[in-house]
C-alpha cells in the first residue's frame, strides 16, 4: 500500500509484448521483470534475438536488456532529449518553438555525418545566444549522446524514438489511474497488467480506421496477418486459450 513500483513494458508493432511488475528501477529487478518477456519469446522461438531496442536514457533499463539479449543494439530515444530541453523553456514560447525546430531538424538528418554537422551548428548557435545555462548545458551534452543517436543510421528500420511505447503506456496509465492502481499483491498486479496487455492487443480498432464495415482489424491481426475468428471476442478467447499448448489447459468458451 502506497509503495512505488515500476512496470517493465515491452512493445512492438503496436502490440504490448511484455508488462511485468518490478519492485525497483534497479538493474537486477528490471532484468527479472523484462526477463519474463525474454523467457516467453524464447519459448516461441528458441533463438529469438532482437536486433535493436529503443529505450530512454535509464542506464538500468539498458543494462537489463544487454544482459538478457547480449547481441541487441541499444538505441537511445531522441524524443526524450527533445522533451528534456523543451521543459526548460516551455514558458518562453518563441525560444521553445525555435529550439524544437532546430532539434527536430537534427533528427531528420539523412546520415550520421549530417546529424553531427547539424548538431555542431546547433551548439554553436546556442553558445552565441543568451540562453539559460541549463539549456546550453543540455545542448552541449548532446555530444555525449550522439554516438547512441547516430548508430540508428546503421538500422534504417529501427525506431529512433519511443513514441510507440509512450502511446501504449498512456493506455496503461489511464487504466491504472481509473482503478486507483494496485490493491493486492504482486501476483495479482501482474495478472492485471497481462489482462490490460491482451485486451489492448485484441481490441478492434475504431470503425473510422477500418477499411470496410465488416473488418475487425486489431493490433494482433495487424502484427500477425491473420485472425482465428472475425468476432474480436472469439478471436481473443481462442488466442488466449492457446488451445492447450505450452503447458496451458484447454478450456471451452461460450459466448451468449
Amino acid at each position: 500500500m502506497g509503495e512505488r513500483v515500476y512496470v517493465a513494458t515491452t512493445v512492438a508493432a503496436g502490440c504490448i509484448l511484455g508488462a511485468e511488475l518490478s519492485a525497483t528501477a534497479a538493474t537486477e529487478d528490471l532484468q527479472a521483470a523484462y526477463g519474463v518477456f525474454a523467457q516467453e519469446a524464447t519459448q516461441l522461438k528458441a533463438d529469438y534475438q532482437p536486433q535493436t531496442v529503443n529505450t530512454d536514457g535509464w542506464e538500468a533499463t539498458q543494462a537489463a536488456w544487454k544482459q538478457l539479449f547480449p547481441g541487441v543494439t541499444l538505441l537511445l530515444c531522441f524524443l526524450h532529449t527533445v522533451l528534456a530541453i523543451g521543459q526548460r523553456c516551455r514558458s518562453q514560447a518563441t525560444l521553445f518553438k525555435t529550439l524544437m525546430g532546430k532539434l527536430w531538424n537534427i533528427y531528420h538528418a539523412t546520415s550520421a555525418a549530417e546529424f553531427m554537422e547539424r548538431l555542431q551548428h546547433l551548439q554553436a548557435w546556442a553558445i552565441a545566444q543568451t540562453l539559460p545555462e541549463t539549456i546550453v548545458t543540455k545542448i552541449l551534452h548532446l555530444s555525449v549522446k550522439a554516438p547512441q543517436f547516430t548508430i540508428a543510421y546503421d538500422f534504417p528500420e529501427a525506431h529512433r524514438t519511443s513514441n510507440m511505447l509512450d502511446r501504449l503506456m498512456n493506455y496503461q496509465n489511464r487504466i491504472l489511474f481509473s482503478m486507483q492502481y494496485f490493491h493486492g499483491h504482486q501476483d495479482s498486479a501482474n495478472l492485471a497488467l497481462r489482462a490490460m496487455a491482451i485486451l489492448w492487443n485484441f481490441h478492434p480498432y475504431s470503425r473510422r480506421s477500418q477499411p470496410s464495415p465488416t473488418d475487425t482489424v486489431s493490433p494482433f491481426e495487424q502484427l500477425n496477418g491473420f485472425y482465428y475468428h472475425p468476432n474480436w471476442l472469439r478471436n481473443f478467447l481462442i488466442a488466449a486459450s492457446i488451445n492447450g499448448r505450452g503447458g496451458g489447459k484447454f478450456n471451452k468458451h461460450t459466448i451468449h
